[in-house]
């Protein structure tokens, strides 16, 4: 059996992800893990496609677009509070946040992330840019 654990969101990122999002590591079980994710405003993150893992994505605060391409199909969708997305293994993606604004979100990743090497850079949509 696992133990129950409480951790209250980092105030400061805990790691920068591949693709250059800032995240704050929550909490995981064996089965999964969750991460917050945050992007600044008018910042664009490199485009990723994830080799072993699945991951669902709760859009907290803010805005943004998150483009997904997958198997021929292809879709950039708004980033607002309340949106809730997947992506699963193999599905190129890249985000960005608005110019006026960060976006930020908690995301389940199934199983745990495995660390370095797990996310692939692609081609995506729009150039990476800091803001």
């Amino acid at each position: 059996m696992t133990d129950f654990a409480t951790l209250h969101l980092p105030t400061d990122p805990t790691v920068t992800a591949p693709d250059g999002s800032d995240v704050r590591v929550l909490l995981g079980l064996p089965g999964g893990s969750m991460a917050h994710f945050e992007l600044k405003a008018g910042q664009v993150a490199k485009a990723v496609v994830h080799q072993t893992v699945d991951e669902v994505w709760y859009v907290l605060a803010g805005r943004g677009e998150m483009w997904r391409s997958q198997g021929g199909r292809e879709e950039t969708v708004a980033l607002v509070p309340g949106v809730c997305l997947t992506i699963p293994v193999g599905t190129r993606f890249q985000f960005r946040a608005a110019a006026d604004q960060p976006v930020s979100a908690v995301a389940v990743t199934l199983p745990p992330w495995p660390g370095e090497g797990e996310a692939v850079f692609v081609e995506g949509p729009w150039a990476p840019a800091g803001g």
